[in-house]
């Protein structure tokens, strides 16, 4: 009698938006098997797979010792596990729980624990792959074929989300219009000299264009940065950093006029909800093509500064490429994609 398969799919590493970008390949992995997948995903951003068609179960990584989530994962008797990002601990945790065929990455120090290796097309100088499917070479080494439909980012809102973002906009945003605008990008700012006054400049040309308030998102953590771009803005906002979970956040955007956000998860959130999203890329190594959202109504702002090569987002400290942005150029832009009509 042949064994029904069971797939664990390992989305721990990175935020929100790499968990988002993997979803597509769960979704064949499921087609292709015939079964739902389990996923073992970071807490912070494991909610956002709740409901989703293709998804039986969560599992979170909570830091626990490896032996222990070995011990939870074992208790599952998994067939196969996928993991779309290796580390050293979840490839040994896969290994250590005796799943039979475990998929990863071909090019790290302990991808011997893996039986099928796959060759990360990224690492070899492929920079215009969408991210989405770079993960889906997973699900092909399985032999997943995957359709047009997979690359549809699910996230399944249910009341309560939708009842938490309609208490805030009622208390922020009154006549229930307002923009987004996501100025972060979920890195350290007390050591850089953010580009408080462009950001501010460029909310308040949204909220002229748009007679709006402008609401500005962000983890707890940069709420202080957050804070001094309203303070600089002219017209109406509200800084609702940290006052909301994932999915109240998505209900929240759901809702929008249009969303203006650098790259970053709450980029990835608003195109798969179906807002009106203009996506920011201005380094020249943020690779817009590969970090693209997914999304029916998305438009993108690629580089246009001329950044030295070596500067990268861990270690640049002036962020002139934000400071260049032009508020002209935003607004048109989320004029472009609030013309856009989504399928749904």
């Amino acid at each position: 009698m042949t064994q029904t398969a069971r797939v664990l799919a390992v989305c721990t590493a990175g935020g929100s938006g790499d968990l988002l970008a993997a979803t597509p390949a769960i979704s064949a992995l499921a087609r292709h098997f015939g079964c739902k997948a389990y996923v073992l995903a970071a807490p912070a951003s494991a909610s956002l797979l709740e409901g989703h068609p293709a998804v039986e179960a969560i599992l979170v990584d909570d830091g626990a010792p490896i032996d222990e989530m070995v011990q939870r994962v074992k208790r599952y008797d998994f067939t196969h596990a996928v993991v779309f990002w290796s580390t050293a601990r979840v490839a040994a945790i896969v290994q250590r729980a005796k799943i039979p065929v475990r998929v990863g990455q071909s090019s790290r120090l302990y991808s011997f624990r893996y039986t099928v290796r796959v060759p990360v097309r990224t690492e070899r100088g492929d920079r215009t792959s969408a991210w989405s499917d770079v993960q889906m070479d997973y699900a092909r080494a399985l032999g997943a074929s995957p359709q047009p439909d997979d690359y549809r980012i699910v996230i399944e809102l249910d009341e309560r989300d939708r009842a938490e973002a309609g208490e805030l906009i009622a208390s922020v945003a009154p006549r229930g219009r307002f923009i987004v605008l996501h100025a972060t990008r979920g890195m350290p700012l007390d050591s850089v000299r953010w580009p408080v006054e462009s950001f501010a400049r460029i909310g308040d040309a949204l909220a002229d264009a748009f007679d709006a308030p402008v609401l500005l998102t962000g983890t707890p953590s940069e709420k202080p940065v957050i804070e001094r771009i309203a303070a600089a803005m002219r017209n109406p906002n509200a800084v609702i950093a940290g006052q909301t979970s994932l999915r109240s956040l998505a209900a929240l955007l759901a809702r929008a006029d249009v969303v203006v956000a650098l790259d970053s998860g709450p980029m990835h959130i608003a195109a798969a909800v179906g807002a009106p999203t203009v996506g920011i890329f201005a380094l020249r190594t943020d690779l817009p093509m590969r970090w693209r959202p997914l999304g029916e109504r998305v438009v993108v702002l690629g580089p246009t500064f001329p950044c030295p090569v070596w500067c990268r987002k861990e270690t640049c400290k002036t962020f002139d490429c934000y400071r260049a942005l032009d508020p002209v150029r935003v607004v048109e832009s989320a004029r472009a994609a609030m013309r856009m009509t989504s399928a749904a």
